[in-house]
């Protein structure tokens, strides 16, 4: 599904938000099969499809945007023609996952849902994991390395000389250590002359010695990491102009020395920056050289390293992990008992049937805000415990049981093979707990889409004993997207046969239990997906004017 930019001049007054996006991203023009066409008998004047359909299978549907729903002509169709709507848009990840915080949103969707219900149709909800239409931006930045910031916390125990003494050390101030006072003394310096608070640390030098005949000691060492930087300040004055020594222990035994710090008779602030050497260090006042008073307030420690940490493969896996799980379960149980059928999964597999992986796929340098892969981080082998398929329909169920789930893939009538990926998933999956109720095949095909290959993706999907359903049928006629582009009859009459075509296979080869219907993607031409101003193109089944198509007659005849 991409993002359409399809607009056509006759549309022009519809605003670019109802533009609608389809699930597949090309349509292919092989040239494996062709369409006969017929006049078929005309349906019963006053026939609709979900008359029509009723006998046959429940759902038929249509798929388009808010936008489109609210233009009175397009509801007077969608009300009159089927039973159930399909959200282009509206419940996909990125219309509802907002900005770098993820914040949901779900006012646009809410207000589609009410303008359905209003009118009598039932909602199928569209699409809950999908490598696109996502907010990448958010799910990335979840797994990004982690830059840690400093915090601005103290880590120097009663930096301020605040507390003490200490009852149990017997210390002058709680967690600093009185190492030696042999030519000197400690006591709490208090009122104005403390720097700010009403404490301060005094030392009362009497004679000249070496500095670390009277010495302060931090009691308990601070924890530090190797490697990183830290601030070391206090605040110091003294009686006379003088020098202090402080010292830096750490636990690898080496000492920083920092003599003839100037001193003096006014406050200054002293500042270090500290390389840890070992994994804790320690601040030492080694004030016994010369002769006077000193005065020491507000020692701080504080980290400055800005670190940068690489998540683990298994931590992203975690992270991706819980990330699906909460749209899963938060979109389900806001619909709970409203939205009762869910495209769980879309397009899980690459045109050759792999699971859609980095080693499978590349993101498309254009799309990386749109598009993540969930399988890169949450099991990108298929038949794993971890995959990340089994756990969206692990997660669904979890959320309400009474859902129907759906797995929804495109192409499978063009590459057999995926539609045999797709059965072999499905089978695996329900191993594990009957967790999928059906799949889905998108069908956008052409006039030239192999009438052989249509008939075996639905037996083969028949084969899984699961409902079957066409999520997105179209069948475009300018494939080639030629300029100025416009149908003629006997290509709407060649699209009526292939619209035939396809619901009578659908009839033919899915047993009637198994059948859950056919949503058809858009209403009128101009709405659809592969219709642009440059290259018009016709898929639907009602024109510009809201009139029934031969194909529309094509769609009905196929069920006689």
């Amino acid at each position: 599904m991409k993002k359409s930019n399809i607009k056509s001049a006759l549309v022009l007054l519809v605003a670019s938000a109802m533009i609608i996006s389809a699930c597949k991203k090309t349509v292919e023009n092989p040239t494996t099969g062709t369409t006969t066409p017929t006049t078929p008998t005309t349906p019963a004047a006053d026939a609709t499809l979900k008359s029509a359909t009723a006998a046959y299978f429940p759902v038929v549907g249509m798929a388009f945007t808010y936008g489109f729903a609210q233009m009175a002509d397009v509801m007077a169709i969608v009300k009159r023609e089927v039973n159930t709507i399909t959200f282009g848009n509206e419940l996909k990840e990125e219309s509802v996952v907002r900005g770098s915080s993820g914040t949901y949103d779900y006012t646009t969707a809410d207000a589609f849902y009410n303008l359905a219900t209003a009118n009598g149709l039932q909602v199928t909800g569209h699409t809950l994991v999908w490598h696109s239409q996502q907010n990448a931006a958010y799910l990335n930045g979840l797994i990004n390395p982690v830059t840690v910031t400093p915090s601005a916390t103290n880590m120097a125990t009663n930096g301020g000389f605040e507390a003490g003494p200490d009852a149990a050390t017997s210390d002058v101030f709680t967690g600093w250590q009185d190492l030696n006072h042999s030519n000197g003394t400690f006591s709490a310096a208090t009122g104005t002359a403390a720097y700010s608070g009403s404490r301060a640390l005094q030392a009362t030098i009497t004679t000249a010695a070496a500095s670390y005949n009277t010495q302060m000691l931090m009691r308990t060492p601070i924890p530090v990491t190797k490697g990183n930087t830290y601030k070391i300040s206090f605040w110091i004055k003294g009686s006379v102009a003088t020098t202090a020594q402080f010292e830096i222990r750490s636990s690898d035994a080496t000492v920083v020395y920092q003599g003839g710090q100037a001193v003096t008779t006014g406050w200054t602030q002293i500042n270090y920056s500290y390389i840890a050497t070992g994994t804790t260090m320690q601040l030492a006042f080694d004030l016994g050289a010369n002769v006077g008073t000193y005065y020491i307030d507000d020692v701080s420690v504080l980290a400055t390293t800005t670190s940068t940490t690489t998540l683990t493969a298994a931590q992203k896996s975690v992270i991706i992990d819980s990330a699906m799980k909460k749209y899963i379960t938060n979109t389900i149980k806001h619909y709970s008992g409203k939205i009762k059928t869910w495209d769980v999964v879309n397009e899980p597999f690459t045109d050759r049937g792999l699971l859609r992986t980095p080693s499978s796929y590349t993101i498309p340098a254009a799309n990386v805000s749109s598009q993540f892969l969930y399988a890169q981080y949450i099991g990108s082998n298929v038949y794993d415990q971890n995959n990340y398929v089994l756990k969206a329909f692990q997660y669904a169920k979890a959320a309400d049981p009474t859902v129907t789930t759906f797995i929804n893939d495109y192409n499978l009538e063009y590459l057999t093979a995926k539609a045999d990926s797709m059965k072999a998933l499905v089978t695996f999956i329900n191993k594990n707990g009957a967790l999928v109720d059906g799949v889905g095949t998108q069908m956008h095909i052409t006039l030239t889409t192999s009438q052989a290959n249509i008939d075996y993706v639905f037996r083969t999907l028949a084969s899984t004993g699961l409902k079957v359903r066409i999520s997105e049928l179209d069948v475009a006629l300018n494939p080639t997207k030629s300029a100025g582009y416009i149908a003629d009859a006997t290509a709407l009459s060649n699209q009526a046969a292939m619209y035939k075509y396809v619901v009578q296979s659908y009839i033919k080869n899915v047993p009637a239990a198994q059948r859950y219907g056919i949503t058809v993607w858009g209403v009128t031409d101009t709405d659809s997906w592969l219709n642009t101003a440059t290259a018009p193109d016709y898929p639907l089944l009602f024109d510009k004017s809201y009139a029934k198509k031969p194909a529309y007659t094509g769609f009905l005849q196929g069920l006689q």
